[in-house]
């Protein structure tokens, strides 16, 4: 029984340093990759074994240490490469779970956001139309003119509404992957003049020059020409509603390495350098700095964010930044091959 007890105190002291130097190694180098404190963690065990039993032997170097040597270098041969690939992995995985964690969080804000904006904008238009129509079924309202002004009021408020539910129930197709789009080959500049045609009208209103700049040559994509006339009408109304009277909205096509381009740049105040990463985040509206212009409707924060789920499903991609003297939104979309 001393024996084992002397043994077991020799064990101690050779094991306990080991294992105290790789606590703090592993502390040191916490701040590194995954794959580092798993090479210690694989590392520690092993060394501290040889320790403990070079303590127990007394440096005597015989053939069964010899053995020891042999086996712990064939497991040390073994296990650290597998802790390095199973750390990378590991490595891999925490990063793919803390940017879902992420995601998910940015998500919720954007669907609290959402909830608070539309709530707002709902609410707003619905005690205007009760209000008239209370006005109205009251008899408080009994000249035919004030009659007239009243029922195309709540006819506007409610054509506002519709558009607001429809944009709730495209986003929620979107999001959900459920929108099913009809691709069709198509030119870029038919989209734009259709477009350009609908908007003129509210740019006049708005006393802002809407004007287009194309190419001669067809520029052909593969697409949905509903989604894609939706895509645009939704920039160019974005634009028209932040360029303030005298402004321009130019909206312009072309090809660049391959890709079609098609761009919105406006004459407004731009857009806040904060609020450029987070501008087609559905309910995002951004700072006071891009608020629209006197007389023009607030849409229900969801425009930019449509337009972006609709690229995507076009295998396109969608930026936006400022130019100095305004913003620009632009689109590339995979480029129809000729023939």
């Amino acid at each position: 029984m001393p024996e084992v007890v002397v043994l077991a105190g020799l064990a101690l002291l050779g094991t306990v340093p080991v294992v105290a130097l790789g606590a703090v190694v592993l502390r040191a180098t916490r701040s590194r990759s995954l794959t580092t404190s798993t090479v210690v963690l694989v590392l520690i065990p092993v060394l501290a074994a040889l320790a403990g039993f070079t303590a127990v032997t007394r440096l005597m170097f015989d053939e069964v240490f010899t053995q020891l040597v042999v086996v712990l270098a064939v497991v040390l041969a073994v296990a650290v490469p597998a802790a390095i690939v199973l750390g990378r992995a590991q490595a891999r995985a925490t990063v793919w779970e803390r940017q879902i964690r992420e995601q998910e969080r940015a998500a919720e804000e954007s669907r609290r956001e959402l909830v608070a904006w539309v709530s707002h904008d709902l609410r707003t238009p619905l005690a205007g139309i009760r209000a008239m129509a209370e006005s109205l079924a009251d008899g408080v309202v009994a000249e035919p003119a004030d009659i007239e002004r009243y029922a195309l009021q709540i006819v506007r408020e409610t054509n506002r509404l519709a558009a607001m539910v429809d944009d709730l129930f495209d986003m929620s197709k979107i999001s959900s992957g459920t929108l099913r789009l009809t691709l069709e080959p198509l030119d870029l500049r038919e989209i734009v003049d259709d477009v350009l045609a609908a908007q003129q009208p509210t740019a006049s209103r708005a006393g802002v020059d809407l004007r287009a700049r194309q190419p001669n040559t067809p520029v052909l994509v593969v697409g949905s020409d509903r989604s894609l006339a939706r895509v645009l009408t939704n920039l160019v109304g974005n634009a028209l509603a932040h360029t303030p009277p005298g402004g321009v909205v130019e909206v312009g096509v072309g090809v660049t390495d391959g890709r079609a381009l098609l761009g919105v740049t406006d004459t407004g105040p731009g857009i806040a350098p904060a609020d450029l990463p987070r501008v087609f985040e559905v309910g995002y509206r951004g700072s006071a700095a891009r608020s629209p212009s006197a007389g023009a409707t607030s849409g229900s924060g969801m425009g930019l964010a449509i337009a972006s789920g609709l690229v995507a499903m076009h295998a396109g991609d969608i930026s936006a930044r400022n130019t100095g003297g305004g913003a620009r939104f632009e689109i590339s979309l995979p480029l129809l091959a000729p023939g």
